[in-house]
């Protein structure tokens, strides 16, 4: 992190919360090229993107069960354990998100409801190149299982031996999924969105990706097909006061600052003291990491805050609405009242943001570039659309009936007023 703030006035905030910028239209030129082509050509050009950026000389796209069954072998046991943790933990949480169907009697003679549908198909995209997301799969799939999707697709990269990492298909396996297909990138968002001979057309795509990956899902949500929410690059921003652990709050740093060189990471502190010493240990910790060339990076895009009035931090951590907010505190959880815009909040010294990446329940596919501050992480809601319901009787049509004509006529609808009269006219 280069730069240094101390109680900044309101007219630096938005140099403070601003995100890596990066040439857009450019790069839409790019995509979009790439998804028309799929869209036209199908499977040949999804082959010819495979070869054309991973060195893949694709055959048959989709996996098969011998390879689910070596993937399976080669997964170590440890790991399996792990991850059935991680599963039951993000069950639990997620399946308590289901909501009762509740019929409300509005009026006498009007009932109405809304009830919850799954979305028929869904495309879930797993990235795998330098870090494959194994807990992505884990993430997706299991709201997408317990609401019910019919039809799962999921899109993962492979190297260019054909072979996707052992863990995701461990993952896929575990879930029961069953269409996994190996291709990354534009094409694989090009390939759910329109529908290849191998993938069938989807109705809403989810998954984080790189740059490439992001606008994808942004044009092809311009066309109609729907997304899990806008994403950019992961970021976190840690508030930290006298009681943190400066070990810790580093740590939490670089675990964010690892993901990507155009990642970011913000440190709001009650003291420059406590910026000093963190400094020292991010310095420790960085040196021993094996991602530390692409963490240091990520640090140059990043910020120290010194703010000493409680209450304008959380004004500035509210108006950077960051993917992460940690709270490294003893008062975390009153402090955490102050939060209105965050994917996901962490509380206390031994809350990293780790446990919500892969174990502690938590979703992980969370808004970024500031987009929490009006949407929410993925959730049982994103799987799942909400229908709504009225019956309505003679008794409830008489009650409101004339209501309704009233209005409808006060907008110069007719229409809309002679199919309620006409009704009346006929009790």
């Amino acid at each position: 992190m280069q730069n240094l703030f101390i109680n900044p006035s309101k007219e630096q905030w938005p140099k403070i919360i601003q995100r890596p910028v990066f040439d857009s239209k450019a790069l839409e030129v790019a995509v979009a090229a790439i998804l028309e082509d799929v869209r036209l050509n199908g499977d040949d050009a999804v082959k010819k993107y495979a070869l054309q950026f991973d060195k893949l000389q694709a055959g048959e796209l989709k996996v098969t069960g011998p390879e689910i069954d070596e993937a399976i072998q080669l997964v170590d046991e440890d790991l399996k354990a792990a991850i059935s943790i991680a599963k039951h933990n993000i069950t639990a949480f997620h399946a308590a998100q289901k909501e009762p169907l509740q019929q409300i009697e509005t009026t006498n003679g009007v009932v109405c409801w809304r009830k919850s549908v799954a979305i028929e198909k869904v495309g879930l995209y797993i990235p795998g190149g330098t870090a494959p997301l194994f807990s992505t799969l884990l993430m997706l799939g299991i709201p997408a299982i317990l609401a019910g999707c019919s039809e799962i697709i999921v899109c993962t990269p492979c190297d260019s031996n054909g072979k996707i990492n052992p863990v995701i298909l461990y993952v896929a396996n575990l879930l029961g999924l069953k269409n996994i297909f190996k291709i990354g990138g534009v094409q694989a968002i090009a390939a759910m969105a329109y529908g290849t001979a191998s993938i069938e057309k989807v109705y809403k795509i989810f998954g984080p990706g790189n740059q490439y990956v992001t606008c994808a899902k942004q044009l092809v949500n311009k066309e109609g097909i729907a997304i899990d929410m806008p994403a950019g690059p992961s970021e976190v921003a840690v508030y930290a006061d006298a009681s943190c652990d400066p070990a810790f709050v580093a740590a939490d740093l670089l675990s964010q600052a690892e993901h990507g060189a155009d990642s970011q990471v913000l440190l709001v502190a009650t003291t420059a003291s406590i910026i000093e010493q963190v400094k020292i240990e991010l310095e420790k910790q960085l040196n021993v990491l094996p991602r530390r060339a692409i963490a240091a990076l990520a640090l140059q895009n990043s910020n120290y805050v010194v703010m000493d009035d409680t209450t304008a931090a959380f004004d500035l951590l509210n108006a950077y609405a960051a993917e992460h907010l940690i709270i490294a505190a003893d008062n975390a959880v009153a402090l955490a009242e102050k939060v209105v815009n965050a994917g996901s909040v962490f509380l206390g010294h031994y809350a990293p943001e780790s446990a919500g990446d892969y174990a502690s329940g938590t979703n992980h596919t969370l808004p970024t570039n500031g987009y929490a501050k009006a949407y929410s992480g993925v959730s049982l809601d994103s799987f799942v659309k909400k229908i709504s319901f009225q019956q309505l009787n003679k008794e409830g049509i008489k009650n409101i009936g004339p209501s309704v004509e009233l209005m409808a006529a006060a907008e110069g609808l007719e229409a809309h007023k002679n199919a309620v009269s006409i009704r009346l006219k006929n009790i």
